[in-house]
């Protein structure tokens, strides 16, 4: 039987350490969320054209200008992501389990960059949306995958400590976007600031084709049709069809398994009411601090805030979950990520982290601006607005508070359910291996027929 070459075979390059993994997929979450930073600028973002009582007319700028936005169109590019991202989501997740992950990630980061040249070049509104839709696509292969590979690569006790590195990102990477769309649109243009993101992402999608592939735990190395083995893509068309209806049936069989395990369902309803605060609050609080306190510069305010928040409280509850012992009820406490990751079977991992991220904007901080505005519509209190909205965090707090109590089980060893055909694996095939800081000790991860040992 045939093997995907890239399955099974050599080793990762020695360089290409834990570390450099983990630096590898910070860098390529911070530069997606600059991406979602810079598009709310003034910068880039822009304003409407506008008109005087007696005629005079503005063209406006950046975007919102150039192609004449209502506020409703101009809303629509900031969420046009999601489309994108909840149809491709679990697709990606999906054939993690038969494709191996890491190229996975390149073709994602092509189409990422792409879409966001689409947006430079963009004409209208119709083809600067259906571009920020492929954005969402860009960023499904990757919110889904990198998470996993991050926790199955950190030193056991640095676990959450690492994923919390990587998911301090997302507050840096907004406020940077903020920054870089403010002077690269104000300065160059706003088309520019999408190229200039091209530009950086770039490097990594072709680093996810030219480097030799990691394997997650829990994938299997199954047969697949297409450029991944040629002696498949010879078939006729029969064997696709097939090979699509296995696919979708495994992942209706794997979303009943996921929706199964209480744990995880419970910590992603808290995360979701969290992430409806967080999305109001990252929109609205220039607006709400100038309305409260009339202060100036309330964006950088606001910026510094988030930058500060996003440091202290998720490095923090990542440093504190390993001194208190990652468990699973301890990180119902803090880090909700650890939950997700450890609450289901390997092979679920990357579906999990999928399905969480879509949930989380689904329901969370996509409506939530606009909700918000028009509870302000109605009360017309920045402060009372504001006190309603906090209440919706002891909601999350209430949901995670039931979480400790949960029966759980830290399901990170056990062996995973491989479906479809299996392909024989050598005994031993050496993974990704390190040389600590802080002593000799060499990390490495061997697969072995079915099952997976962490040696330290």
């Amino acid at each position: 039987m045939a093997i995907d070459p890239i399955s099974v075979s050599d080793p990762a390059p020695s360089w290409f350490t834990p570390k450099w993994l983990l630096v590898f997929f910070c860098l390529i979450n911070m530069i997606n969320y600059i991406d979602r930073g810079a598009i709310s600028t003034n910068g880039v973002n822009g304003s409407p054209r506008s008109c005087t009582e007696s005629n005079v007319c503005s063209d406006g700028s950046g975007i919102q200008g150039e192609f004449d936005l209502s506020n409703f169109k101009d809303g629509i590019l900031s969420s046009a992501f999601l489309v994108g991202l909840l149809i491709a989501s679990p697709i990606f997740a999906s054939l993690a389990q038969s494709i191996n992950p890491f190229r996975l990630i390149g073709v994602g980061l092509s189409v990422w960059t792409l879409a966001v040249v689409g947006c430079g070049f963009s004409v209208d509104f119709w083809s600067i949306t259906i571009c920020r839709m492929l954005v969402g696509v860009g960023e499904a292969s990757f919110i889904g995958l990198a998470a996993p590979f991050i926790d199955e690569n950190a030193p056991v006790a640095q676990r959450t400590a690492w994923l919390g590195i990587f998911c301090m990102c997302l507050p840096i990477g907004i406020a940077v976007g903020d920054v870089y769309g403010g002077l690269v649109g104000d300065g160059l243009g706003w088309r520019y600031a999408f190229f200039g993101e091209a530009i950086l992402m770039l490097p990594f999608a072709i680093l996810g084709f030219v480097m030799k592939p990691l394997q997650m735990k829990g994938m299997s190395n199954n047969i697949i049709p297409g450029f991944l083995n040629e002696e498949l893509s010879k078939k006729d068309f029969s064997s696709y069809v097939s090979f699509t209806s296995n696919l979708l049936s495994r992942f209706g069989q794997d979303m009943k398994a996921l929706l199964s395990e209480k744990v995880y369902v419970v910590n992603v309803l808290g995360y979701i009411s969290y992430n409806f605060v967080i999305g109001a609050y990252q929109y609205w609080s220039p607006k709400v601090i100038y309305g409260i306190y009339e202060t100036e510069n309330a964006d950088l305010l606001f910026g510094g805030v988030i930058i500060v928040g996003g440091i202290v409280g998720t490095i923090g509850g990542s440093v504190l979950l390993d001194r208190m012992n990652s468990t699973i009820p301890n990180a119902f406490k803090g880090p909700v990520n650890f939950v997700c990751l450890h609450a289901v079977k390997p092979s679920l991992r990357p579906l999990a982290m999928a399905i969480s991220s879509v949930s989380i904007r689904i329901f969370g901080d996509v409506p939530s601006p606009p909700l918000f505005g028009i509870l302000q519509d109605k009360v017309d209190n920045w402060r009372t607005s504001v006190w309603i909205l906090n209440s919706i965090l002891f909601l999350a707090a209430g949901i995670w508070f039931i979480g400790i109590f949960l029966p759980s089980v830290d399901r990170y060893e056990e062996d995973s359910e491989h479906l479809g055909t299996r392909v024989e694996q050598p005994d031993v095939t050496p993974f990704l291996e390190s040389k600590m800081a802080d002593g000799d000790t060499t990390s490495a991860v061997y697969k072995g027929k079915g099952k997976t040992k962490r040696l330290l």
